[in-house]
C-alpha cells in the first residue's frame, strides 16, 4: 500500500504566519519563507504569501488527509503594541466564535484552540519576547466551510476552529472527529445534562427528535465504544443509543466501531437471535439470503417475530454497559427507515 502522505494543522500555518508577520515588522521585508518546529518535533517551513498591513498568508497542505480546510490560506496578522504584556488573540474572517460553555476555550474567545495559540505564541515571542500584541487569524473561506463540519453543533458560530495538538495531519485520521465527539458531550455535561441521546448521523437524530424533542443528542458517527468511554469518564449516569437496525444490530453483536472495515456479522446476529426465538429455518434462510439488513425486516413483522428486535436492543444495552464497567445506564432503541420504533430497551440499571 502507497503511504500516505502526512500534512501540517491549520495551528502550524497560523504559527508559521505570525512568525513571518514579526519578521516582517522587525526587519523591513517580508520573508519568502519561514521555518518552525510544530510540537511533534518536525520542522516546518512553508512558503509566505505577501498580503498588506503585515498580513502573511500560508497555504495549508494537510497531505493526503480529505481535509475540508486542505487548499485554504490561513491568514495572521500581528499588530505591536509599544508597551510590554500579554498577547491578545482576535477571530478575523472564517474564524468562529464560542458561543457555548463546555469548550476548551471560554464563551466569546475566538475559537483558536489551547495548542495552537501557544505555538502562535512562541512564534511571536522568539521575535518580540515581551511586547504587547493583538493577533488576528483568518481562514479565507472558513465562514462557508464551517456549515460542512461539527461547529455549529459545537456552539462554536461565524466560522471554522483552529484546531491541531502535534502540529502534524495524519491523512485519514480520525482524532479530529472523535475530539468533536467527546467536545460535544463535554458541552452538554457542563450544561447540566447528566443523560444524552447518542445517534449515528443526522438522520437517526431528526427521527429521535421527533419522539424526543427535549433530549440532547450528539451524532458518533461509527465510534460506540469511544463514545460509550467518553460518556463515563465525564460522568453522565445515562444515555441512549438509538439508530437503524443496521447500526444497532452491529452493536448487539458486540461491535463498538461499526464502520465495515472492521466487520460486519449483522447477517449472523440477527438469525441467532431469531433462532433463539423459534423462528422457522424458512425465514432464517430467506434473511440469509437477503441483500440487505433492512430487507429482513418486513419479513420478520410478518411472520410475527418483531419482538426480536426488543431482544437485540436488550443484547446491545448488555454490551454497551459491559464496556463502562456498569459506569452508565444505557438505553438502546432501533428505529426504521421512517424513524419509527422497532424495538427498544431499558438498561439494566434504569430508574
Amino acid at each position: 500500500m502507497k503511504k500516505l502522505k502526512e500534512g501540517f494543522t491549520t495551528g502550524s500555518c497560523a504559527a508559521a504566519c505570525a512568525l513571518a508577520s514579526c519578521l516582517w515588522q522587525r526587519d523591513g521585508e517580508c520573508p519568502t519563507r519561514v521555518q518552525i518546529v510544530v510540537p511533534e518535533g518536525r520542522t516546518y517551513a512553508p512558503a509566505i504569501l505577501e498580503r498588506s498591513n503585515y498580513t502573511c498568508g500560508v497555504i495549508k497542505d494537510s497531505g493526503d488527509d480529505p481535509d475540508i480546510t486542505k487548499g485554504c490560506e490561513v491568514q495572521v496578522q500581528v499588530a505591536l503594541h509599544k508597551e510590554d504584556g500579554a498577547i491578545r488573540f482576535l477571530a478575523g474572517e472564517g474564524i468562529g466564535t464560542i458561543t457555548l460553555p463546555g469548550l476548551k476555550l471560554l464563551v466569546g474567545e475566538p475559537a483558536i484552540n489551547p495548542v495552537p495559540r501557544q505555538m502562535i505564541e512562541e512564534a511571536v515571542r522568539a521575535v518580540y519576547p515581551t511586547q504587547a500584541a493583538a493577533v488576528t487569524v483568518s481562514i479565507i473561506g472558513g465562514a462557508e466551510l464551517a456549515a460542512k463540519t461539527f461547529n455549529p453543533r459545537l456552539g462554536v458560530v461565524g466560522g471554522l476552529s483552529v484546531l491541531g495538538t502535534t502540529g502534524i495531519v495524519r491523512p485519514m485520521s480520525e482524532e479530529a472527529l472523535t475530539e468533536s465527539i467527546y467536545l460535544e458531550m463535554s458541552m452538554h455535561h457542563a450544561q447540566g445534562h447528566d443523560r444524552i441521546a447518542l445517534v449515528f448521523g443526522s438522520q437517526g437524530e431528526q427521527a429521535l427528535k421527533e419522539i424526543y424533542p427535549q433530549m440532547s443528542c450528539v451524532q458518533v458517527s461509527n465510534f460506540v465504544g469511544f463514545a460509550l468511554d467518553g460518556a463515563a469518564e465525564l460522568g453522565f449516569t445515562s444515555l441512549l443509543l438509538a439508530g437503524q437496525a443496521g447500526k444497532l444490530v452491529k452493536v448487539a453483536g458486540g461491535s463498538m466501531q461499526t464502520h465495515s472495515r472492521y466487520g460486519d456479522g449483522r447477517r449472523e446476529t440477527l438469525i441467532a437471535h431469531l433462532a433463539l426465538k423459534g423462528a422457522p429455518i424458512s425465514l432464517l434462510m430467506e434473511i440469509e439470503n437477503g441483500v440487505t439488513l433492512d430487507g429482513a425486516i418486513q419479513p420478520i413483522i410478518a411472520a410475527g417475530y418483531q419482538e426480536v428486535f426488543d431482544r437485540l436492543c436488550h443484547a446491545a444495552s448488555d454490551y454497551c454497559m459491559a464496556r463502562v464497567y456498569q459506569a452508565v445506564c444505557v438505553d438502546t432503541m432501533i428505529l426504521d427507515g421512517k424513524g419509527a420504533i422497532l424495538g427498544q430497551w431499558e438498561g439494566q440499571y434504569a430508574k
